[in-house]
């Protein structure tokens, strides 16, 4: 069973839960939360979820929570999760066969050369410092990215453009690593666009949008997550947003 339009986790910080049942969670993740655990001993978000169900639901030992995909540490939005190794194992293959659609809107500095476009790089990801970049093609232990994005609207005021981007593989640091590859970083990129950026500025990149069959009723599962109303994103109107999620929604049951 679903569970109503407005829920939360109950743990610090609380998150917004977007669909639930016996065998997902889908949540809206907050920024700079890292998913995973990592090295800086940070909580992370796979581990707060555990303690989170384990305390919502009363539940003896060890809880299961199959990690799908990822968001960098800065980004929010939109994520599912596999309660079961069952539904973590379809949802795996659902990611594997393209039929797992994820949706991102991003503020970049600048404007695309073109309205709309679609960009394939090869990047290297550096284990030890943690970054990505593009190399030549064929190069030892790179991977190649496709991207789509699209330019929603431009503030000439502030230079910046909002554009939503519909991933075709799901490489580390993607998104940021191709638009500044493109020329135009994300806004408070610090890791990619820190020559542009100011320090302490939050990365305006947001996971709106992520669809996919229910693993278990082959149904349409929609998680749907609009950005905070802060700056940048507040240089458009909110509605934007939900009409882009409902366009998303709309395409992706055609």
């Amino acid at each position: 069973m679903m569970v109503p339009a407005v829920s939360w986790t109950t743990g610090h910080p609380a998150m917004k839960i977007l669909y639930e049942d016996n065998h997902l969670l889908g949540i809206e993740k907050p920024v700079n939360i890292p998913t995973q655990e990592d090295a800086s001993g940070d909580p992370d978000l796979l581990n707060l979820l555990k303690a989170d169900i384990k305390e919502r639901f009363n539940k003896p030992g060890n809880v299961y929570l199959g990690l799908v995909h990822r968001l960098d540490r800065p980004v929010g939005g939109a994520m599912i999760f596999a309660k079961t190794s069952k539904a973590a194992s379809r949802l795996s293959d659902a990611v594997r066969t393209r039929k797992f659609a994820k949706s991102y809107v991003a503020v970049v500095h600048g404007r695309p050369p073109q309205q709309h476009g679609r960009l394939i790089d090869t990047l290297l990801k550096e284990e030890r410092t943690n970054t990505v970049s593009v190399v030549a093609k064929g190069t030892p232990g790179s991977k190649e990215a496709i991207l789509d994005y699209q330019v929603l609207s431009v503030s000439v005021e502030h230079e910046l453009s909002l554009v939503q981007i519909e991933l075709h593989t799901g490489r580390p640091h993607q998104i940021r690593v191709q638009l500044n590859q493109l020329g135009c970083p994300l806004y408070g990129d610090q890791k990619y666009g820190a020559h542009i950026n100011k320090p302490g500025q939050q990365i305006a990149l947001w996971s709106l949008y992520v669809g996919f069959p229910h693993p278990i009723t082959k149904e349409p599962v929609d998680l749907v997550s609009s950005p905070p109303s802060q700056f940048p994103w507040n240089l458009w109107d909110s509605r934007m947003y939900s009409q882009i999620a409902e366009n998303l929604v709309s395409s992706t049951h055609l």
